[in-house]
C-alpha cells in the first residue's frame, strides 16, 4: 500500500469550506479540482491493487481449483480500510500538495 495515502481521515468529518477555496476563491472550482484529483487518485490505487492481486492469478481455467487464498484476502482487505480518494483529495488540498492550473481559452474575434 502506498504510504501517502494513508494518512488521511477514514470516516467523514466536516471540513471548513473557507479553506477549501483558499486557493481557487471559489468552492465550485475546488470541487472540481477535488473531484479530479480522487479520480486520479482511485486510478493509481486500483492499479496497485490489481498488480498485487495478479500474483494470486489462477493460470487454469477450472474453477473447481480456486482455493481461498488468506493473503489476497489480507491484501484485498487492506485496500478496504484505506480511506476513500475523496478525503485523500481534500487532505492533500488542505496540505497545500495539490497543484493545478487555469488553462486559458482564445477569446473569439468579432467579425
Amino acid at each position: 500500500m502506498n504510504p501517502k495515502y494513508s494518512t488521511a481521515a477514514k470516516t467523514t468529518i466536516t471540513r471548513n469550506v473557507n479553506r477549501l477555496d483558499a486557493d481557487t476563491g471559489n468552492v465550485y472550482e475546488s470541487v472540481v479540482i477535488l473531484g479530479k484529483r480522487a479520480n486520479q487518485i482511485a486510478v493509481e490505487i486500483k492499479s496497485e491493487l490489481n498488480e498485487r492481486l495478479e500474483e494470486f492469478a489462477v493460470s487454469g481455467e477450472n474453477i473447481e481449483e480456486v482455493y481461498e487464498n488468506r493473503e489476497q484476502i489480507e491484501v484485498s482487505r487492506m485496500y478496504e480500510r484505506m480511506p476513500k480518494p475523496s478525503a485523500i483529495a481534500v487532505d492533500e488540498m488542505l496540505d497545500g500538495r495539490i497543484v493545478f492550473r487555469h488553462t486559458e481559452v482564445p477569446a473569439a474575434s468579432a467579425e
